[in-house]
């Protein structure tokens, strides 16, 4: 399967000022196989190394971290000669070696000639809680995300329609409405399969959604297990608790998180940090309200603001419990979540291209799904579920900012009317 992690890392290798990469990101997102798949294509050999199903590897860095020492015995340990240049050396799993990503503070200074990589699942929470000292500019980071809409498409051989889309988008010009319908299709399908590798995987070859729901079931209870691997004692019953609430949230008419919501006088104090333990292990986003529109938007952030979306839509679903053909038939009884869903689905798309979402509110509740930075202006997204485009809280945003130009997403096809872009919501990833 396509992903496009791939021209990163060959832009990486390739790179005068390379320096050693960590490749995080949540769970089952695909971040070994990558490695392995760049590895292979782009290298005379690897030399891989797990320190989850090895555990013994730790010892390795015990004592003498530097390069001269460490690089003979793991030549020995993986029966690869490690060549400067071209061997790709992957730390896998790293989280569980502390001084394994110390090590790659020396590899930055003392042999940037060889090229190492390495992969973690909670990175975020292992560096966030870590005593050691963490190589702090001498690597280079990516974060690696579930497939997004395009990557799916692809996946299930859908390149031409790929193609028209982003024609389409680019000019402003309506798919035929065949296409759309088809693309609108596909876009109904990735809110059940989602992104997982695994998921989009095994329904290309079988189109079998109880198997794809067996396979998410599996990915939740990982993250379940993490939850009490790598979490504080005290923390693994309020993390639970918080991941469980974000899907009951979402159906919200406001989706605007709310910690009373977890339980009967639940309070900030007592579950912040198991919203920040699921955000730093990459299995949720956190977005935060702008109070004013001005660059950079980070500053004007509203900390006690914001929304949590989950990663994936397909494990949103999942989790919900939601009947396949209830999602792909948009069925009434969804109404309630049709419009929490498509905003996750949304986030993720904008989140994989790299945007930092935020979003708007005013005082007496017009709201903007999201406000993101795009060729250095600011524009506001608005998300509908259906084709219902009615949008006051968007026309009263453009009168009060006057933005260059808006973005709507929902089911219509492409247009361009009065300032606002309207976007199929197959296209996200366009954005």
């Amino acid at each position: 399967m396509k992903r496009k992690i791939m021209e990163f890392l060959k832009f990486w290798k390739d790179n005068p000022h390379r320096k050693p990469l960590i490749l995080q990101g949540a769970r089952q997102v695909g971040k070994t196989y990558s490695l392995l798949e760049f590895g292979r294509t782009c290298y005379e050999n690897v030399a891989y190394f797990n320190f989850e199903s090895n555990p013994k590897l730790s010892s390795v860095f015990d004592g003498d971290i530097s390069p001269d020492y460490l690089i003979p015995i793991l030549s020995h340990i993986s029966g690869q000669t490690i060549i400067k240049e071209k061997t790709l050396v992957i730390f896998d799993e790293v989280q569980r070696c502390e001084r394994a990503l110390t090590s790659l503070k020396y590899f930055c200074e003392e042999a940037p000639e060889y090229h190492i990589a390495v992969a973690g699942s909670l990175l975020g929470v292992a560096v966030n809680r870590a005593e050691f000292s963490f190589p702090v500019g001498k690597v280079d980071i990516k974060t690696m995300y579930p497939m997004d809409m395009e990557e799916f498409m692809l996946a299930l051989d859908k390149e031409d329609l790929v193609l028209r889309i982003k024609e389409c988008f680019a000019s402003n010009t309506p798919m035929p409405e065949i296409l759309h319908e088809e693309a609108m299709n596909l876009y109904r399908q990735y809110l059940v399969v989602g992104g997982m590798p695994e998921c989009v995987m095994k329904y290309a070859q079988t189109k079998d959604y109880i198997l794809i729901r067996h396979t998410q079931n599996m990915i939740l209870e990982g993250y379940l297990d993490d939850m009490s691997k790598y979490n504080n004692k005290n923390e693994i019953k309020k993390t639970r608790l918080t991941y469980d609430n974000i899907t009951v949230q979402l159906s919200k008419k406001n989706t605007r998180f709310q910690y009373k919501l977890i339980k009967k006088g639940a309070r900030a104090a007592e579950f912040e940090n198991a919203v920040e333990w699921l955000s730093l292990s990459g299995i949720v986003s956190q977005i935060y309200k702008v109070e004013q529109i001005k660059k950079p938007l980070e500053n004007y952030r509203d900390i006690d603001s914001f929304k949590i979306y989950v990663s994936d839509v397909g494990l949103l679903c999942a989790k919900k419990d939601l009947l396949a053909q209830d999602v792909l038939y948009m069925s009434d009884e969804l109404d309630d979540f049709k419009g929490g869903m498509a905003e996750n689905y949304v986030n993720s798309q904008l989140t994989f291209n790299g945007h930092k979402t935020y979003y708007w509110m005013t005082e007496r509740g017009a709201e903007i799904d999201f406000i993101i930075q795009l060729d250095g202006d600011i524009i506001p997204v608005e998300v509908k579920s259906a084709d219902n485009t009615k949008a006051k809280s968007l026309n009263l945003y453009m009168q009060t900012n006057e933005p260059k130009y808006a973005i709507k997403l929902s089911a219509k096809n492409f247009g361009f009317e009065t300032g606002k872009k309207t976007v199929p919501l197959y296209a996200a990833f366009c954005i």
